[in-house]
């Protein structure tokens, strides 16, 4: 990791973990933290419609996104995730369970300077695509790949 990219990443940590203060402190109510999305975006239970109100759009073009994720997944409740691009000027990036009730899992709207990158643990009801979204040069991008979950490491 470059020096650049390291201080970057440390600076994002240091704001993430004074936000993250401030709430625990009664500070900033988690409400404020989410008004920047639009209540649809949390109301939505079908894939399209997910993809519509969080990215204003349904056409996607297929990017160069990178999606780390088990093949198989033995707990649906930590599911871990890793979402890297190549694509420049990336300003936005989301994830999305395409069988959940809830489509969306996490969304981020990064600032400029910022890597391309998330790694998260999301939760999934059943065996899904995943699919990462990329906003790169004003352009929606994506990439899928299937999971598959097991209830004690047997079926799918």
């Amino acid at each position: 990791m470059t020096s650049n990219k390291r201080r970057v990443f440390l600076k994002g940590s240091l704001a993430a973990g004074t936000v993250g203060v401030a709430v625990g402190a009664g500070l900033l109510a988690p409400s404020k933290l989410l008004a920047a999305f639009p209540a649809e975006v949390f109301k939505t239970r079908d894939y399209e419609a997910s993809l519509q109100a969080a990215l204003g759009t349904t056409e996607l073009a297929e990017g160069d996104i990178e999606i780390t994720a088990p093949e198989i997944a033995e707990n649906g409740m930590v599911v871990p995730v890793t979402v890297e691009t190549g694509l420049s000027d990336v300003s936005e990036m989301a994830l999305f369970v395409v069988e959940n009730g809830s489509p969306l899992t996490s969304q981020y709207i990064l600032g400029a300077g910022a890597v391309p990158m998330f790694a998260t643990r999301i939760k999934m009801g059943e065996s899904s695509d995943v699919v990462a979204t990329v906003k790169s040069n004003g352009t929606w991008y994506q990439a899928s790949r299937e999971v598959k979950v097991t209830i004690g490491g047997c079926g799918g």
